[in-house]
């Protein structure tokens, strides 16, 4: 399962320079949106069967998970639980597995890990882990494999979006004390993917999704990257799996009683900075209370505890996400590592409204290669979907599905947003689903049953130029 990914770092290296055909050994995948981070956007009629609001600006009602806890604290926790045993189920798995998909990306809050929340001040429902855990174990068993991602940051990273739990302008990630949180985060969420056997999917942690695009208003953001892949790699180098570039010679003093005592030990060892340290140290009483209450305890207890896995990829927003001189994740590197750019042509930006103008940008992206130049490689489109900023035609979609499968196969490969989205009167039956419903684009014959294939390989040949016009190098 884990070495799938492994050989994308080579492979991404040979992708051709026209798009003749989707390379082979991809990530074909879809987002679990709205699973156990829900954007009510995507599920109007249950949001407001909830007990949720709709409006145009989502700070001002109860359109975000962070309103709806501050507005029905009694209920807030059953409310969930009852959206996350039915949003995605063994049903989904199966109809998933059925349609190719190798790979899902499980967009998560921080408060996933409860123990981050600052209460009161903070609300968010809780109990979402064990939905994790038994969701984790349905991808195992149907060896689809699973990426972490870390999609809404403890103090908010981007503002004014669902996504981020708390729909609000005022961002205050990017400061020392949310880092830190952030932090901790991961060295929970690695820990668990290595010593939990219902992570076994996991092959991939991304740091952070879709961070303010200005880097002049994301202060310190590479200093946090560099922490974020020392974090994962000292938990891993504590577990015993070899990290390339770090000496294991630095921890021959650890205890090897059980793991939380060989944590401790590493947590005190210059050989990372403080910022790491302390997210170790913090992550520890976490780790016990977990272990107690999913009966983990063996694992982080006993003197067994080093593993032979694979180390994780880290994975984090491109590069190229960002303007004004942003800072390199490349730069953060220490083992296999990975890059996800998000491409949204219904946002507009990219290429004018029409269908030409769509496929003679896609067609002609140089997104891939413009990342590699700056080692940003293996390049994963971690989000695209069908919709566009004009009435599209079903003959358009199909042409729109395979140009950019074609596409953004040239890299890694992709995850479609979504895997599903709700079908009923407030979205026009399935017109939000039509475009942005992976499962629904099989039904209706937009995308192939077999996700490596297309309708027409050739789609992209009457769009070819020689050189990029149009938004096509963006």
């Amino acid at each position: 399962m884990k070495n799938l990914f492994l050989t994308l770092s080579l492979v991404s290296t040979i992708f051709s320079q026209t798009l003749a055909g989707p390379p082979t050994n991809k990530i074909y995948g879809v987002n679990l949106g709205s699973w156990l981070l829900l954007e009510p956007w995507m599920l109007p009629q249950e949001w407001l069967d909830m007990g949720g609001q709709s409006c145009a600006d989502c700070s001002t009602c109860i359109a975000s998970e962070f309103a709806f806890a501050k507005a029905y604290p009694q209920i807030v926790d059953a409310t969930f639980a009852n959206h996350w045993e039915t949003w995605f189920t063994q049903d989904h798995v199966n109809q998933l597995k059925a349609a190719g998909i190798n790979t899902v990306r499980v967009p998560l809050g921080y408060w996933i890990v409860e123990a981050l929340v600052d209460r009161p001040t903070e609300a968010y429902p809780r109990g979402g882990l064990a939905y994790l855990r038994r969701g984790l174990s349905w991808l195992q068993d149907a060896g689809i494999q699973a990426i972490l991602d870390h999609h809404a940051l403890p103090g908010v990273q981007t503002p004014g979006q669902m996504f981020t739990g708390n729909c609000t302008n005022d961002v205050q990630f990017y400061t020392p004390y949310n880092y830190h949180r952030a932090l901790v985060w991961t060295a929970v969420m690695t820990t668990l993917t290595h010593l939990d056997p219902t992570f076994g999917s996991v092959f991939a942690i991304e740091a952070i999704n879709e961070p303010i695009m200005d880097a002049s208003k994301t202060p310190n953001y590479g200093d946090f990257q560099k922490n974020f892949v020392a974090t994962v790699r000292a938990v891993e180098l504590v577990l015993g799996i070899p990290v390339p570039h770090m000496s294991l010679d630095v921890f021959a003093s650890l205890s090897t009683s059980n793991f939380v005592s060989a944590l401790s030990t590493a947590s005190r060892t210059s050989v990372f900075t403080p910022e790491v340290r302390s997210a170790l140290k913090d992550a520890i009483p976490i780790l016990l209370q977990i272990s107690v209450q999913y009966g983990l305890q063996a694992p982080l207890t006993s003197s067994s505890y080093r593993c032979s896995h694979d180390p994780l990829v880290t994975t984090f927003m491109d590069i190229n996400w960002q303007y004004n001189n942003p800072a390199n994740p490349a730069a953060a590197a220490i083992g296999p590592q990975a890059y996800d750019n998000h491409l949204y042509y219904s946002f507009g930006g990219v290429a004018d409204a029409n269908p030409t103008a769509y496929l003679t940008s896609v067609c002609n992206l140089q997104r891939i290669q413009a990342d590699a130049a700056l080692g940003n490689s293996p390049l994963l489109f971690g989000e695209w979907g069908l919709p566009t900023q004009f009435n599209a035609t079903d003959d358009f979609l199909y042409q729109w599905a395979d140009a950019q499968k074609l596409a953004y196969s040239q890299g890694a490969g992709w995850l479609f947003w979504n895997f599903k989205t709700e079908i009923s009167s407030l979205t026009g039956g399935n017109a939000l689903a039509r475009q942005w419903s992976y499962l629904e684009g099989v039904k209706l014959g937009f995308l192939t049953q077999n996700p490596a294939e297309l309708h027409n390989p050739n789609v992209c040949v009457p769009y070819l130029s020689n050189s990029t016009t149009n938004g096509t190098s963006t």
